[in-house]
């Protein structure tokens, strides 16, 4: 069934009121399809209303669904096959747990058109991830979420979001409330010396960034994270700043990567490139970034740029043998390396130990926007800027060929939960000698 999107106009919905210094207030017109501020509350209220127009992007993809006989009954039995117990009522979020399609595509639409409100609980700043996360566990949603024809329509529906998101619109959750401001006491407290380290004014509104994308992928100040042992070509830096999530040495062409124990498998990460057989045996190490972490990519060598493309893969996929998972998908990151939204940027080290390496920036869930920043045969020194990620959290991998031999410091090797965030342009490795102390 399809319906007609020509005479569409976006819905009015109340606003919330809460405290705001009147800086922090964005443009008085409060009913402006593209600058209302939404409560969650009040989108499950509003999914009664079944037979409101969606807007056009939205409306594509529900009409892929129900053209679709498979895609349809995927996208049904995913919101049958949550369990019926209490724990389920909501989802990670806290909200009302989303129980059909429909209702699904409605909260979509209503997400779109707005900014990410700054939290504590669970999947900060995914919205749509959140009422997904148990959907995209059940066996339906597993199938659903790798089908090509999805994954490319969802594709426009979070490239309409970053529209949105790039825009001033989007700035009136850069506010100073203490609990839901990403520029409020709560909020910074997870970003320690903001305003010394990253290029701000936090003297001007929203402290002068010019939308809620442009503060995502704030850039940092001249000296903020100095490149260590930048003449030393044997050391290599974190390319980005973040935790250890895993480190795998004699890594095979091919594994199970879909099991319980999220093998990697290089030709499926690499996505069989010419170049994958360079790293039979070889070496990964995985991190992952928050939300509130910087999001800029950097070199971790000097070197040249042998390849460096984007990967279009999926969103919202889970590993089947994760389960339930009310922090998802932070389980699945090993898993999500081979199927996810990526990018591949290969490296010849100036360091012939080093040689040829890659640095594998992953989308996660809504942050899927992999912006590669580098071209094939480019120039690059240790430290240099090559890419971004947008809109959420993510994941990476540095993958080493077997001759690299790299040894890590101390705190790359303790990955897992509470790891420690290690600083872009630290010393992460080395090869050829013994490691340096990097306490």
């Amino acid at each position: 069934m399809t319906g007609s999107v020509s005479a569409y106009k976006k819905p009015l919905v109340a606003i919330k009121a809460i405290d705001l210094a009147e800086d922090d207030l964005p443009d008085k017109t409060w009913e402006s399809e593209n600058s209302y501020r939404r409560d969650q509350s009040s989108i499950i209220k509003r999914d009664s209303d079944s037979n409101r127009l969606l807007s056009p992007v939205v409306q594509e993809l529900r009409d892929l669904i129900e053209s679709d006989p498979l895609i349809q009954r995927l996208f049904t039995d995913m919101f049958r096959e949550i369990p019926r117990q209490p724990c389920f009522d909501t989802d990670p979020s806290g909200r009302l747990q989303i129980r059909d399609y429909k209702a699904l595509l409605r909260h979509l639409d209503d997400v779109i058109v707005g900014a990410p409100e700054f939290d504590t609980k669970t999947l900060m700043g995914f919205p749509i991830n959140a009422v997904l996360a148990f959907p995209m566990a059940t066996s339906s949603g597993i199938r659903a979420f790798l089908n090509e024809k999805v994954n490319g329509h969802i594709r426009k529906v979070l490239n309409t979001w970053a529209t949105f998101l790039s825009s001033p619109e989007s700035r009136y959750v850069l506010n100073s409330d203490p609990n839901k401001g990403w520029l409020g006491a709560t909020a910074l407290s997870l970003m320690p010396n903001f305003a010394v380290d990253y290029v701000c004014n936090p003297a001007a509104p929203h402290f002068g960034f010019e939308s809620w994308d442009a503060f995502f992928t704030r850039r940092l100040r001249k000296g903020a994270r100095p490149v260590e042992s930048s003449q030393d070509n044997t050391v290599i830096v974190n390319p980005c700043e973040s935790a250890p999530y895993r480190l795998a040495f004699g890594v095979g062409a091919h594994d199970h990567f879909w099991m319980k124990d999220q093998s990697y498998s290089l030709e499926d990460m690499l996505a069989s490139d010419e170049l994958s057989a360079s790293f039979y045996g070889g070496t990964v190490y995985q991190a992952y970034l928050e939300a509130t972490n910087y999001h800029r990519w950097h070199s971790p060598v000097s070197g040249t740029i042998r390849k460096a493309y984007g990967k279009p893969g999926a969103y919202y996929a889970q590993a089947p043998t994760v389960g339930f998972d009310w922090s998802t998908p932070c389980k699945s990151q090993a898993y999500l390396t081979h199927v996810a939204t990526r990018a591949m940027i290969f490296i010849d080290a100036d360091d012939s130990n080093i040689g040829l390496m890659c640095f594998m920036p992953v989308g996660m869930t809504e942050c899927s926007s992999c912006e590669v920043g580098v071209s094939e045969g480019q120039r690059l020194e240790k430290g240099e800027e090559i890419g971004m990620f947008h809109y959420g959290g993510s994941t990476y991998c540095l993958i080493f060929r077997p001759e690299s031999k790299v040894r890590f410091r101390e705190e790359a090797t303790k990955a897992g939960a509470g790891s420690p965030v290690l600083k872009v342009n630290s010393m992460l490795a080395q090869v050829g000698q013994l490691l340096k102390d990097c306490t």
